[in-house]
């Protein structure tokens, strides 16, 4: 049972990235694709529909980590507790600056809120990176099972940790390329024109950035953090991941070029493919301890009570059963659509 709820976890945490990915992809290069108001609002109507449902899967990551494993629950979320805080105001700031916009009209009001929306979205890609980038590294877990982590030291990943060091900056680098590249094959596949065209440009350029930085993340990682080549030797199948995410980013590039939609598509398989590959090198730890190994949380010393989480599987798959329900009825429902078409005139 403890595999199976850390696999549910590293799925969920999937799902949500390639969801409310597109979506902060599309903050990111709004204001570099879209040169009018009415483009940027274009921009808006690609995500419409979606964005605050994308959410739902990282409140059910996390819901899922508290009842699953809740000794990592509490430490990472005391070890990290500045960085959440963070996330946390930056994921109101970009809702209030979706939502805020189109309410006043005004040559400073809208101007103000696309930046807002711009910058949070940018900043959110850059953190959760970083968080990735933590967990791959490992943090200083010690007998107690806590820790507590700076924004930043020397940015070393050695000695003294931060939050921030060379290689959780490199791993945010790589996710906010990642995700400007998932948003503009997205807003290119809901758009039309010259916005569409924009957008592809941006992503064909984009992708040498992604690529090169994958690469590097990719040998980096396994220099850093031995528990990698421990579980890529001891079940060498897994090396089919990092293969499916190679072969998808190399989709990415010939479908962006032959302007097909599918390059999106592809572009959630690369995503999944990298997220899969950390948490299958990282298993059966769920936080790597950096310095004393044997502090690390696993899936055995980290998880709730055998009855516990057998129980849950009975609540589990009717709750997803919902969720992937409204998932499939939002997007078929507004294929094609996005939040314009409820608008008036005046965008409200």
């Amino acid at each position: 049972m403890q595999t199976f709820w850390f696999c549910v976890v590293a799925l969920m945490i999937a799902v949500y990235v390639i969801l409310d990915g597109f979506d902060l992809g599309a903050g990111i290069i709004h204001l570099w694709v879209a040169r009018t108001d009415e483009e940027r609002r274009r921009v808006l109507e690609a995500i419409g529909p979606f964005w605050d449902g994308n959410e739902v899967w990282l409140l059910a990551a996390g819901g899922t980590l508290f009842f699953a494993f809740p000794a990592l629950y509490s430490a990472s979320f005391s070890g990290f507790y500045l960085p959440l805080m963070m996330v946390l105001w930056l994921l109101m700031l970009r809702g209030i600056a979706i939502e805020f916009r189109a309410h006043v009209e005004g040559p400073l009001w809208r101007p103000l809120w696309d930046v807002v929306f711009c910058g949070a979205s940018a900043l959110l890609a850059i953190f959760f990176g970083a968080a990735l980038g933590n967990v791959v590294r490992g943090v200083p877990l010690g007998e107690t099972g806590f820790f507590f982590l700076p924004l930043w030291t020397d940015f070393g990943v050695n000695g003294e940790l931060g939050i921030l060091d060379w290689y959780t900056v490199v791993v945010g680098a790589a996710a906010f390329a990642t995700l400007m590249l998932h948003g503009a094959l997205w807003v290119a596949f809901r758009t039309e024109g010259e916005l569409a065209a924009r957008c592809r440009a941006l992503a064909s350029r984009v992708w040498w950035v992604v690529a090169g930085l994958a690469a590097v993340i990719t040998a980096v990682s396994f220099l850093i953090q031995p528990q990698l080549w421990i579980s890529f030797s001891a079940r060498p199948w897994g090396f089919v991941f990092p293969g499916a995410g190679v072969v998808a980013l190399g989709l990415v590039r010939v479908w962006i070029a032959r302007g097909t939609s599918a390059s999106f598509l592809a572009s959630c398989a690369f995503i999944a493919a990298m997220l899969v590959s950390a948490a299958f090198g990282l298993y059966p730890y769920v936080l790597v301890a950096r310095g004393d190994r044997q502090f690390g949380l696993t899936i055995s010393n980290a998880a709730a009570a055998g009855y516990g989480l057998s129980a849950g599987v009975w609540w589990f798959f009717p709750g997803m059963v919902l969720v992937v329900g409204y998932f499939v009825f939002t997007y078929w429902r507004f294929a094609g659509r996005g939040i314009g078409s409820e608008m008036d005139t005046n965008g409200h």
